[in-house]
């Protein structure tokens, strides 16, 4: 993976047919997605239940961009190596979710991964200020997670100043929840460079009317100035 900070749409396959994942990921992939974000809950960090290391392997296969995984799950450490071995590029775990976050992300790149570390909306950037060495990834979440679907918390302010305090570091920062053509400038302009978009995405649309999606995605992507 190369690095810049152009924008990078991530649609999260959490508000795709679960019946149909394979299909449902070619065809964001085909109508101009840039990364597969994949949404882990463990029904204990976060009040839903959704996919495992095998699903996540099931998945990989289809998955020609990006496979950004993010961890809402506690203990994160003992699944390091699952999701390894299930093929993500990106490993992203909570700031909030375990005690040991330097530990976790040295962890992440040791089994060959890139390393994010996502934070809640009641956590301040201040918060992986002495980790920023060890990340290629800053999730800012602006909704709490758990469920898609949600209003956007504005966190424009906190990815202003995780942006200050990343300086020339090449770190992405992503903003996960409540992206559509509305907030989707908002968070640009404040320095986030990835857009994770579920709803704005597939609502619509489905894997006989792929063309939806693309509609979807060009237009976040419209509204970020890319």
């Amino acid at each position: 993976m190369s690095f810049d900070r152009s924008v990078k749409i991530a649609p999260s396959i959490l508000s795709a047919d679960f019946a149909d994942f394979g299909r449902e990921i070619q065809a964001i992939e085909t109508q101009g997605a840039d990364w597969v974000h994949v949404d882990v809950m463990d029904n204990h960090f976060v009040p839903n239940l959704t996919f495992g290391p095998p699903a996540v392997k099931a998945f990989r296969r289809h998955v020609k961009t990006v496979m950004d995984v993010h961890l809402m799950i506690a203990p994160v450490d003992a699944s390091i190596d699952a999701y390894a071995d299930a093929g993500a590029d990106i490993l992203t775990a909570h700031v909030e979710a375990g005690p040991h976050i330097h530990r976790t992300l040295q962890a992440i790149r040791a089994a060959g991964m890139k390393a994010g570390v996502a934070l809640n909306p009641g956590t301040p950037a201040e918060a992986v200020g002495h980790v920023l060495d060890l990340c290629d990834l800053i999730c800012v979440m602006t909704v709490n997670p758990g469920f898609g679907g949600q209003k956007f918390i504005d966190m424009t302010a906190k990815v202003r100043k995780l942006r200050e305090m990343i300086g020339d570091r090449e770190v992405h920062v992503e903003i996960d929840g409540g992206v559509d053509p509305t907030t989707a400038p908002l968070v640009r302009a404040a320095g986030a460079d990835v857009l994770v978009a579920g709803s704005a995405v597939f609502r619509g649309g489905s894997v006989e009317k792929p063309d939806v999606y693309g509609t979807n995605i060009a237009a976040i992507r419209s509204a970020a100035g890319a």
